[in-house]
């Protein structure tokens, strides 16, 4: 007589693969539900900490699918493995995160000039209740961005500011950046501060942009302010929108055979 045993199919392996595909599609749906503006800063937050927690816990069924499979002889190999593979693509992001966190000084607020930034005119009205407030930095904040951050310095730009003003217009729309008031449009005073609201490239986190553009006479000053509005660490947001604003200005001015002078504040 012969006898078959059949396998039984390990149920830890086959949750933890479900588990692990639905926090990777709760991801990219919260990411691009947060990216376009239908998802809220506060409740996409508790979003990002639930699919960590998914993710973490399809690993945890997984080896557990893993060791019944070698005690047990349970089937369900191929599907904790996947498990493990999804829960790890999903995790990429706060492995960055944390790994930002952890190497990166805790702002939320850089600017190219570290010793007088560019003040927002309107910006705190426009922010929802529960934003953080725009204050200004502290010295060791400012210490801390300057050790961090030496590349975010201003611009001075050898040309009129009429024509720099055009630009930086078109380089808002490459961007996709929003332009939020402008206290000068037709630059007629020496000074003038456009706000802008700026989105992270991958989940969209806002952050109030001001640019101050000071006409020299021959030649036109720019320097650029970043100011998230939810978190208490940026990851290295502000400072990264700056410099995507200021390489895609630069690339512009380029194009039209414009000398760049980058100095140090």
């Amino acid at each position: 007589m012969e006898f078959h045993f059949e396998r039984r199919a390990s149920a830890s392996a086959l949750w933890a693969r479900r588990i692990a595909v639905f926090s990777g599609v709760l991801l990219i749906t919260a990411g691009a539900g947060h990216r376009y503006g239908a998802v809220d800063t506060i409740p996409f937050f508790w979003l990002l900490g639930l699919v960590g927690g998914l993710a973490l816990l399809a690993i945890v069924l997984a080896g557990v699918g893993f060791f019944r499979l070698w005690t047990n002889g349970d089937r369900g190999g191929r599907a904790a493995t996947r498990a493990v593979l999804v829960a790890v693509v999903v995790l990429i992001p706060f492995g960055i995160g944390g790994w930002r966190a952890y190497s990166l000084p805790r702002l939320t607020d850089i600017s190219s000039d570290i010793a007088s930034p560019p003040p927002f005119p309107t910006a705190q009205r426009r922010r929802p209740a529960d934003a953080n407030p725009i204050r200004p930095a502290t010295a060791e904040e400012a210490e801390a961005q300057l050790l961090a951050y030496p590349a975010v310095t201003g611009r001075r730009y050898s040309q009129p500011v009429d024509r720099l003003n055009e630009i930086i217009e078109v380089v808002l729309t490459q961007l996709g950046w929003k332009a939020a008031h402008h206290t000068d449009p037709q630059m007629q005073t020496a000074e003038s501060l456009i706000e802008i609201v700026a989105r992270s490239l991958v989940f969209g986190f806002v952050s109030d942009v001001v640019v101050r553009v000071v006409d020299e006479g021959e030649s036109t000053y720019v320097d650029v302010r970043s100011n998230s509005r939810y978190g208490i660490h940026d990851l290295g947001d502000n400072a990264e929108k700056i410099q995507r604003f200021l390489a895609a200005l630069d690339a512009e001015v380029a194009a039209r055979n414009m000398p760049i002078n980058v100095e140090e504040n």
